[in-house]
Parts: C-alpha cells; sequence; structure tokens
C-alpha cells in the first residue's frame, strides 16, 4: 500500500534509482522503502522551494516567469497588484466569473470585492487562474510599460513666434547632369578649385559650404553628385534647401539626371533657377535647351514661362554676377527667416570617420544657434559637440541658422540625412538612444515575427502532407529516402560575399542602393557580409575571412600591416576611388564565378564521296570516302553527318586514314577515310560531315546597374 501510494506521483526513474547516505556515513545502498521516503522527503523540498521562489518574485515585480502546477491547458500572464476587471480581462471571463472565484480563493477576508478592487493578495491571483482552469505566468504590468514608453524620444520644438525669427541666408543646392559643371560653377563664385581634386572629375560626395557674395551677403551652399549612382544624396540636397539651381550644359541639354533633379525640387516644393552652362563653347543653342525644358514642366521667361533662365560660362565666370543677383532677388522674395534662439534643429549632410580626429559630421543648422557644448542628438548617434569647423578648415565658436558646420564628437556616429535636435544633458541623450534602440528592436520583433509565422506555416503544410501520406499508406513511420548522407547536401551555389568599407556614410548608402539592383541571384548569389565607414580595421579582416569575403575599399585607405596579413589569409582587398570602376570590378567578380558554359567551335567541314566496306578482322565495317573542302579534320574531335537538313550522327571517330596510313589530321582538300564509332551507322555520297570541338566560353554577367 504505501508502496503503491508513493508510485502515483514519483517518477520511475526516481524510485529506481540508487541512493547513497551522506558522505560521513557508511555506504551501502539504501533498502527499498530508504529510497522512496528519501526521494518523497526530496519532492517535497523541491516543491516549497519553487513555490517559495515564485511569492519572491511576485512580491518583488519582477518579469520572471515562473509557471504553475498543471491547472490546464492555456498560460495566462499575471502581475503584481491586479483589479478584477484586470483579471477578468487576463482570463477573458467576465466580472461574475472572477467575483465567484473569489469567494473561494479568499474565505477568510470579508473584502468587498468589485470591478476596481486591487487585489494585494498574490496568493489569490493565482488561486483564481487555478480555479478558472488555467496556468499562469508572471509578467511586468503592461500598463506601466506602455507609460514608460511615452515621451522618451527627442522630438522638434513648436514653431517660434513671429517676434522671434531673425532673416538667415538662403540654402542653395545645386543639381544637375554629370559632368555638366555643378562644381565648376562653384568654384567660380567661390574663388576654390574643388574639381582639380575630384577622382575621375566627377562629383562624389555632398558638399556644404558657405560663400559671401560681393554684396556681403551670404549664402550656403550644397553641391550634390551628378551620377547616377548618388540619387539619395541628391534627393537629400533638394530636401534641405531653400532654392535648386538647375545647371544645364549647353550642348548636352536636358540628360537623365537633370529630368530626376526636377523631379526631386517637385517634391520638395522648391522655386527652381536654371543655370544654362557652357555658352562658350562653339556651336550651342540656347534656345533648344530652353525648349527641352519646356517639355518637362520647366517654362523659361524667354518662352513666356516664369521660371528664370540665365546663361553662364562658370570656366570663363561670364555672366556669375546675373545669376547670384537672380538668387539675391528670389531669397528677398521668400522672406527666409529662422529662430536662432531656443534648441537646435537640423540635418546632417554627411558623415564620415576621419582616422585623425575620429567620427565628425556635416551639420547643417535650421534653427537656434550650435555651440560648443551642446549636446545634439541624430538618428542613432549622439554628440557633445567638441569643435566646429567650417568647409575650409577654420574652427568657429557657434553656428547660426543656414550655417553648415562639421561636428566633432559623436560617440555614435549618425546617418547623413538624420535630423539634429538639441537636448538638455547628455542623461537625457542616453535616454532617447535607449528608446530609440528598444524601439528598432520592437519594429526588428515584427519583421521577425512575420519571418516566423512563414516558415511555421510551411513546416506545418509539409508536416500535414507528409502525414497524410503516412495515412493513407497505412503506417505510423515512413522509410528513409536515402541514406543520411544524400539527405545532408551541402549548397555549393557559386557566391560572392562582398564587404563594403567607405569613406562617407552617403558613399556607401550609393554603394549599397547599387547592390540592391543586383537580380541574377540564380547564376551568382551576391551577398552583402557588412559595411562600414572608416579605414580597414583588424575586425574587418576577422569577418572578411570568416564568410571568404572581397573587401571593397571605396576611398579610405588599410594600413599597410593589414594588407601585408590579408595577403598572408588570402583576403582580397580592392581599393577604388571612382564609383564606376568599383562596380566594373563587382561585374567582374560575379562574372568569374559563372560556371563557365560549351560552345562548338566548327574546325572543319567535308563531303562524303562514296562509302566502302573494309574488313577489320572477321567482320566488314563501313568507312566513308571523304574530300575535307573547309578547314581541317582532327581525329579526336566531334563529328556530325548532316543529311539534306537532318543531323544522323553524332559522335566520335574510331579511325582516320590517309591512303594506308593512320593520321591525326587532314588537311584542306585532302581525300581521307573515315570510320565512326558506331559501326553500324553507314553514310551516303553527298552527306556533310561536320568536325567540331568544343571549347570553353567567356561568361559574363548581364547585371546593368543603370549606369
Amino acid at each position: 500500500m504505501y508502496k503503491t501510494l508513493l508510485t502515483r506521483w514519483l517518477p520511475l526513474r526516481l524510485i529506481k534509482k540508487e541512493c547513497y547516505l551522506q558522505p560521513g556515513d557508511f555506504k551501502r545502498p539504501l533498502s527499498v522503502r530508504q529510497q522512496w521516503t528519501r526521494q518523497l522527503s526530496i519532492s517535497v523540498v523541491c516543491c516549497k522551494k519553487r513555490r517559495s521562489e515564485e511569492e519572491k518574485a511576485f512580491s518583488s515585480g519582477r518579469p520572471a516567469i515562473r509557471y504553475s502546477p498543471k491547472g490546464g491547458s492555456e498560460v495566462v500572464g499575471i502581475w503584481r497588484n491586479m483589479t478584477v476587471q484586470d483579471l477578468a480581462n487576463v482570463l477573458k471571463k467576465d466580472v461574475d466569473h472572477v467575483f465567484k472565484a473569489l469567494e473561494f480563493a479568499d474565505k477568510t477576508s470579508d473584502t468587498d470585492y468589485k470591478k476596481d478592487t486591487v487585489i494585494h493578495n498574490p496568493q489569490i491571483i493565482r488561486d483564481v487562474v487555478k480555479i478558472s482552469g488555467f496556468r499562469f505566468k508572471i509578467i511586468s504590468n503592461p500598463d506601466k510599460e506602455t507609460e514608460e514608453e511615452e515621451n522618451k524620444d527627442a522630438v522638434p520644438a513648436p514653431p517660434a513666434p513671429p517676434e522671434a525669427l531673425k532673416p538667415r541666408p538662403p540654402v542653395v543646392c545645386v543639381m544637375g547632369h554629370v559632368d555638366h559643371g555643378k562644381t565648376t560653377l562653384l568654384d567660380s563664385l567661390r574663388d576654390t578649385s574643388v574639381v582639380d581634386q575630384e577622382f575621375g572629375g566627377i562629383t562624389q560626395h555632398i558638399g556644404a559650404f558657405e560663400v559671401k557674395l560681393q554684396s556681403g551677403d551670404k549664402v550656403t551652399f550644397l553641391d550634390t553628385p551628378g551620377h547616377a549612382a548618388f540619387s539619395a544624396m541628391r534627393s537629400r540636397g533638394a530636401l534641405a534647401t531653400d532654392i535648386v539651381v538647375l545647371v544645364v550644359a549647353a550642348d548636352d541639354g536636358v540628360m537623365e539626371q537633370t529630368v530626376e533633379s526636377i523631379r526631386m525640387a517637385r517634391e520638395a516644393r522648391v522655386p527652381i533657377l536654371v543655370a544654362i552652362n557652357k555658352i562658350d563653347k562653339p556651336g550651342v543653342n540656347i534656345e533648344r535647351t530652353m525648349r527641352s525644358l519646356a517639355q518637362h514642366g520647366i517654362v523659361c521667361e524667354a518662352l513666356g514661362g516664369d521660371v528664370q533662365a540665365i546663361p553662364v560660362s562658370a570656366l570663363k565666370k561670364q555672366n556669375l554676377d546675373t545669376l547670384v543677383e537672380a538668387l539675391t532677388l528670389q531669397a528677398q522674395l521668400m522672406d527666409l527667416k529662422a529662430d536662432p534662439g531656443g534648441y537646435v534643429e537640423g540635418v546632417v549632410i554627411e558623415a564620415l570617420l576621419d582616422p585623425k580626429t575620429g567620427k565628425q559630421a556635416t551639420v547643417l543648422v535650421q534653427r537656434g544657434t550650435l555651440r560648443r557644448g551642446s549636446v545634439i542628438v541624430a538618428g542613432t548617434g549622439w554628440a557633445k559637440v567638441r569643435v566646429l569647423n567650417t568647409a575650409d578648415g577654420q574652427t568657429v565658436q557657434e553656428a547660426p541658422p543656414s550655417t553648415p558646420v562639421s561636428v566633432l564628437g559623436w560617440r555614435e556616429l549618425p546617418s547623413a540625412g538624420d535630423q539634429v535636435l538639441e537636448v538638455a544633458s547628455e542623461k537625457r541623450a542616453n535616454e532617447v538612444m535607449k528608446w530609440r534602440h528598444s524601439q528598432r528592436m520592437k519594429e526588428k520583433q515584427v519583421v521577425d515575427l512575420e519571418a516566423i509565422e512563414a516558415k511555421e506555416a510551411e513546416h506545418n503544410a509539409q508536416y500535414q502532407a507528409t502525414l497524410a501520406r503516412k495515412r493513407a499508406m497505412g503506417r505510423f513511420k515512413l522509410r528513409r529516402q536515402g541514406p543520411r548522407e544524400k539527405m545532408i547536401q551541402e549548397d555549393t551555389h557559386p557566391t560572392l560575399n562582398v564587404f563594403v568599407k567607405g569613406d562617407v556614410d552617403g558613399s556607401v548608402e550609393a554603394i549599397l542602393d547599387i547592390l540592391e539592383t543586383y537580380d541574377e541571384h540564380d547564376r551568382v548569389r551576391l551577398d552583402l557580409v557588412n559595411f562600414g565607414v572608416g579605414p580597414v580595421t583588424p575586425n574587418d579582416l576577422e569577418i572578411a575571412e570568416a564568410f571568404n569575403a572581397v573587401i571593397y575599399a571605396f576611398n579610405v585607405d588599410c594600413p599597410t600591416p593589414l594588407t601585408v596579413e590579408a595577403k598572408k589569409k588570402n583576403i582580397p582587398i580592392k581599393k577604388h576611388n571612382i564609383i564606376y570602376k568599383l562596380v566594373d570590378d563587382v561585374k567582374e567578380e560575379l562574372s568569374a564565378r559563372i560556371p563557365v558554359s560549351q560552345e562548338e567551335e566548327i574546325v572543319g567541314e567535308a563531303n562524303v564521296l562514296q562509302q566502302f566496306m573494309v574488313s577489320e578482322g572477321k567482320k566488314k565495317v563501313p568507312v566513308a570516302g571523304c574530300r575535307c573542302m573547309k578547314g581541317s579534320l582532327a581525329r579526336n574531335a566531334l563529328y556530325r553527318v548532316i543529311r539534306g537538313q537532318d543531323v544522323v550522327f553524332e559522335g566520335k571517330l574510331a579511325s582516320m586514314k590517309h591512303l594506308k596510313d593512320e593520321v591525326n589530321t587532314i588537311k584542306r582538300d585532302m581525300e581521307c577515310g573515315l570510320r565512326f564509332a558506331d559501326p553500324t551507322f553507314e553514310v551516303q555520297p553527298g552527306d556533310t560531315i561536320v568536325c567540331y570541338k568544343m571549347v570553353d566560353a567567356p561568361v559574363t554577367t548581364g547585371w546593368d546597374p543603370g549606369f
């Protein structure tokens, strides 16, 4: 009877297990009854310990998960100081059900329970859950989590009152097609030669600088790349500007990026001024250029529209005064003002990691005055401003609205295009970063949940199909389809793993956008292993070695020790400073990984004159008497016999003879005897014999990134 009572709830493995006394006692196996008694005491102690831990976690309010003994199949979450209504909502029952359960769970108290009554005793909440047929787990109060998440992010301040607004310089964005003279125009306005320092003669970064005109007015210019790869940079420039100067070359007219710049300016809802450049070239037609612009909705004043078009020569500095006057007039009509006081607001134009000065970002101040010591947040990065530098390298103490400055002091580097907001303290900046990180994690969880649910649905579909097949066959288990070694298949698909390092965040973004356009994954997969801003580091080599990746260093250096180490580890590091050359290199790497295809190469051609039957031992075999008409015939090549329009034989030769000699080659206009490998095949006079061989054909990728 004692044994039967214990075996009802003690696990069999515990009953059968040998138990020994403490190390100080003599070591001999216990009797069966002693084993049962000891296991019973161990189980009781474990149950008491688990229950005490649950009560401690419940009373402390921490979200430690503790499951109750089996009281049902569904698990519900409970927390400290729940109300009757909260308990009803969790159990998905009405309040009357909870009232009835409380009569059994709380017999000693005289509490008059109502909907909003707080249940302070955690044991009563657990008993109600068990009575209702559920199991429980302890979680944190979801209402408190929602309250804690509110008002943690930094937000822009309300609009300033009219009396606080002061005039500010205009922000002008220069846009247009590549090689139409945008940077040359800006060099002429500020007497510099930036265009001579650019790789390949094209702009690959967005530049921001302030120009002081002869009239004493200041204008902030944004120089955007015209290359097709830098569409995101142009879009950021259009959104951060007041006026767009559309540069169109008089000899080329309206091109693809010109149309894109017009579209971006319209989306940003900013006025457009047209600068028709290169008028010093012979044979240019300014009127034709204006008509081309009119076809895309830009009607110039000369054609009866309202868009100012100024013919200029950036190289010869012709009519630049007229362009400046038009910009000043447009800015006066717009009456641009901003609040120089209060918290700073702005936008990140570009971000980079300098080997000497560290993390820095070019910020265009749009509101407030940025000073040294200010604490700002932008995207996933924040900074306590240590140094403010202008575009020409001069250090300033403050930056009023419409001033572009390079900010040093970033803890984490922001991304180009992030909004810059000033906060009160470093503590507040850390609070904003934690909140934004939690929001990103929640967004990632939502995306991951969708992928998990899709995978579960696929798995369930396969399981149901397998289950239906087993039921139809009347088996509990299905036999394996093959050996285990065959079931485990390695992925042998050719893959190019890429690691991108760039000088600035905008360049990395442009390269990643280009790689996103790759669409030939069925031939060769293109996988992005990692990317970053700044020079190549030892950690980059470790990642590249693990993934067998190619490191593309765009406009950044790789230290000599790392270059030597990369050669030892067979890690290719490819340096480029022009984006389309980098793309060409990626194309070559992809083409090198495409499986080689075989193509036919015609070696020669012969006509069948007559068929002979030749004794081969005791057998008669057919031999084709031929004359080589084109090229030559090779003994080890492949042959195809064409009769009329049909191919009647394809294969190899068994013998090639000239007169009575076995030869390897038959030249043009020579006669020969050919015996094919198939002894049953017979030729007919007039058949054409084509000699060919299979050669490896170079295969190139057909990927077109759009430029």
